[in-house]
């Protein structure tokens, strides 16, 4: 070691010296004694890494508690992060789908703070069930004799299967095997469930008779899956539940239907495209329903199944159920997200999810007309920002063939290149609130069907 080296490092402060320094009080105060000397033995480290790479000190070596300070705030900063969600997809799977209805929120807050009668009968003073609550309110919203709670839809179609099929075959249209997000498919929930698949039709056209013929004495189930995820249009036929039904009746095997995407409320109401809703199945007479609480319902992640009182205590009574079942959390905030649905002449102002999806364009456009002048002063050296129309989808894993009038704000690179694009969309995601647009046609789109705050996006954007 030279002795430039030697004394590069003897300027390396000892921890005890700078606890000891007037701008450290408030990095202890704030952080704990713990976290602040692991901080400082960190930069420690750090500095000595850089004076071998370089022969320097590091730039920050002037400021050790400020860089402290900025070291401890990254590393405590929450792996869950607020962002702003202008991708244009509504129901966006990788930024977490629904919004939480403000009851919802409260619901939550107030099982966190609080013992709960999760499993505590009131009237006995003994042990009830803890999906009793929101089985009530499912029965009176869908029609359904009994419903069960677990804590996702694929949980849902896994224990349904498992229960009602096991070891037994389960026809289901060739049009209807479907791959749920993240690679998860049908048949392999099929597979894992102890069920026999026996696809019946082609991928385009299923009859009555596929149907017919298949089943024999080892089938267990009839099962229909709602295609919400792509869409086959042109040359096609399907069977209806009611059909599927009849059949099942004389066939006496039960039928179900996995909706994924479920509805309670007739979307065409509020101009978006139709979707079945479990309690049209339920009046059908399909045994088993099973949807999600996190889609179009607007509720928290849970996996939804109702139906027949014998098949949903069957159901219940299933070792599977206990590995899958919500906690406190997910069923306070889905019974208080399923109690908004008792009063629908209120759902559009109360429920988050149906009003972000039920805005009209003009609404958008106005917003963009006010952020456009703020923001072309900001960034129109190196772009042109535009107010364009354009089109959001309501999910990505679930109904992204369904589009929706919307209005964005557009960058396009003056230079022309990708790269600036991209740096931009780098730079805003790493914002204190990351803002999340969409990279297409050659510009980046911040569409703003879901942007609720346009004051924070500016306080963000022109940072």
């Amino acid at each position: 070691m030279n002795s430039q080296t030697q004394s590069l490092y003897s300027q390396i402060p000892s921890v005890d010296r700078l606890l000891n320094e007037p701008e450290m009080s408030a990095l202890v105060l704030e952080f704990g004694q713990h976290l602040a000397v692991e901080s400082l033995r960190y930069l420690q480290d750090l500095a000595r890494q850089e004076i071998t790479r370089t022969a320097s000190l590091p730039a920050w070596a002037s400021d050790w508690a400020g860089e402290a300070q900025r070291y401890l705030t990254a590393k405590l900063r929450p792996g869950l992060q607020p962002v702003f969600n202008l991708s244009g997809t509504v129901l966006h799977t990788n930024l977490g789908r629904a919004l939480l209805a403000e009851e919802a929120i409260e619901a939550v807050a107030s099982a966190m703070r609080n013992a709960v009668t999760l499993e505590y009968d009131l009237d006995g003073a003994g042990r009830g069930h803890r999906d009793n609550v929101i089985s009530d309110l499912l029965c009176e919203l869908t029609g359904a004799q009994a419903a069960c709670i677990v804590n996702n839809n694929a949980a849902a179609v896994l224990l349904m299967l498992a229960t009602v099929a096991p070891g037994k075959d389960v026809v289901v249209s060739r049009g209807e095997l479907v791959e749920i997000g993240g690679a998860f498919r049908v048949p392999d929930v099929m597979r894992q469930a102890g069920c026999r698949l026996v696809e019946v039709g082609t991928t385009n056209r299923t009859h009555l008779r596929d149907y017919r013929d298949a089943a024999n004495e080892n089938t267990g189930l009839l099962m229909k899956v709602h295609t919400s995820n792509y869409s086959i249009q042109g040359f096609t036929a399907a069977v209806d539940e009611q059909d599927l039904v009849t059949l099942g009746r004389e066939l006496n095997l039960p039928v179900a239907t996995d909706l994924g995407s479920g509805s309670l409320i007739d979307l065409q109401q509020y101009g978006l495209p139709a979707e079945p809703m479990p309690q049209n199945l339920i009046a059908a007479g399909v045994d088993l329903v099973t949807f999600s609480g996190d889609k179009l319902l607007g509720g928290p992640q849970a996996g939804i199944i109702v139906g027949s009182k014998f098949w949903i205590d069957k159901i219940q009574r299933h070792p599977l159920k206990r590995a899958l079942r919500a906690g406190k959390i997910t069923l306070a905030a889905l019974e208080a997200t399923l109690r908004l649905y008792q009063q629908p002449d209120r759902l559009r102002s109360t429920l988050p999810t149906l009003r972000l999806l039920s805005r009209d364009a003009s609404e958008m456009k106005q917003m963009a007309a006010q952020l456009l002048s703020p923001l072309r002063q900001k960034y129109g050296d190196r772009f042109n920002v535009e107010a364009e129309p354009c089109l959001s989808q309501i999910g990505s894993g679930s109904l992204p063939v369904d589009r929706l009038p919307s209005y964005a704000l557009t960058f396009t690179p003056k230079d022309g290149r990708g790269r600036t694009l991209e740096a931009l969309a780098e730079q805003w995601r790493r914002l204190p609130v990351p803002v999340i647009g969409r990279l297409q046609e050659g510009k980046l789109w911040l569409d703003l069907r879901c942007l609720q705050d346009e004051s924070k996006l500016l306080e963000m954007l022109l940072a």
